[in-house]
């Protein structure tokens, strides 16, 4: 459930200086007060209470998400060329929709949301959103390219209760295929190593047309040098699909996997089979213990299969919940969508799944181009 659960970060090991990235001299512990470093030592012990009585919770009960994707804003700063989830002109949703969105969530028992894309920090009340999730007892997390980061937003986001945050960082230089670069954020995440009093973990990925697969090394060894968590993604092709690695990206997607190995977030074995062009035979929970919320305020598998069930949140029951549980998905063996495997990781020992009934939709999903 990507940093939203128990979160323990690994301990730093140090990598070679790269071009444009800040030196480690310039870490937090060597800033923060000792009242900083209780405050934050305080704020990690209340993620992890919190995370605990939400891991309890589910294995009590199957009847709510454990994670929902709620997207306030489908626009993006950045066009990266293998994204599908985002457009150039979007508005944002309404203020009042998301926090009645939110009230939803909490209504059906969802433990955690996290907030995405587009990207997120364009809406102009992000802030109340999440303080909307704080005080419904939610966690909370944030997905972000991190270019609108700032020392004055980080305590914003400090303020509003963000108990999370990742940045998806794609390589050392920037290229045609993503400006997500350490170059470009290394400055970014020496704000959050200052600043940030929620969780922060950077992703690196390999696959997808990323031209040099060892800057996820690059990215995750500095990761770990300003405190944060590090995991590594394989990238999908543009309908969430399967994408086996060449030699060389599966032996940098090893190494990461050894950087990552201590922390209890990283439940990701299913990527294994994935670097090896292998299906994956397991019972995925889309659409009961994960929901994926657009823009539109409608439910669907996730964000490569919108479509359905596309029930609008606002009419989603606990009959939903119960009928998508128990309903095999044809898209899943071949699925590269991290979020949901992990989620579904917990009812893997229990309720076989069963194909939709002919009376239900057509199971025809719709691909975003």
């Amino acid at each position: 459930m990507r940093q939203a659960l128990l979160e323990q970060p690994t301990a730093a090991q140090p990598g070679p200086q790269q071009p444009g990235v800040g030196p480690v001299r310039e870490l937090i512990p060597e800033k923060a007060t000792t009242l900083e470093k209780v405050r934050r030592q305080l704020k990690a012990l209340e993620r992890n209470a919190h995370g605990a009585w939400q891991v309890l919770k589910a294995l009590a009960s199957t009847d709510h998400p454990l994670l929902a994707h709620l997207i306030p804003m489908r626009r993006c700063n950045l066009a990266c060329t293998y994204c599908n989830e985002f457009d150039n002109f979007s508005k944002p949703v309404p203020t009042e929709l998301m926090l009645r969105r939110v009230d939803k969530l909490k209504e059906l028992g969802t433990s955690v949301v996290t907030i995405s894309g587009g990207e997120p920090m364009l809406h102009p009340d992000l802030d109340a959103i999440i303080h909307q999730l704080r005080v419904r007892r939610v966690v909370s997390g944030l997905i972000t390219n991190g270019y609108l980061l700032t020392a004055d937003r980080i305590h914003r986001l400090n303020r509003a209760g963000l108990e999370w945050l990742q940045i998806s960082i794609d390589n050392v230089n920037p290229d045609d295929v993503s400006k997500k670069s350490l170059k470009v954020l290394d400055r970014k995440l020496q704000l959050l190593a200052e600043h940030a009093e929620f969780h922060v973990n950077i992703n690196s990925v390999v696959g997808g047309g990323i031209s040099h697969p060892q800057d996820a090394l690059t990215i995750g060894r500095r990761a770990l040098e300003l405190g944060f968590s590090s995991t590594v993604g394989i990238i999908h092709d543009s309908s969430g699909q399967l994408q086996p690695l060449n030699d060389e990206e599966r032996r940098v997607y090893h190494e990461m996997k050894q950087l990552e190995k201590r922390s209890f977030t990283r439940v990701n074995s299913f990527q294994d089979n994935i670097a090896l062009g292998r299906p994956n035979q397991w019972r995925c929970r889309a659409g009961a213990r994960y929901l994926y919320i657009c823009e539109d305020g409608l439910v669907h598998y996730c964000s490569q299969q919108r479509g359905y069930p596309g029930i609008p949140l606002e009419k989603y029951s606990v009959s939903d919940l119960r009928r998508e549980f128990l309903t095999e998905k044809p898209c899943a063996p071949h699925c590269t969508v991290s979020c949901v495997h992990q989620v579904s990781i917990l009812d893997s020992w229990r309720a076989p799944q069963r194909p939709a009934a002919p009376s239900e939709p057509a199971r025809g999903l719709v691909q975003i181009e």
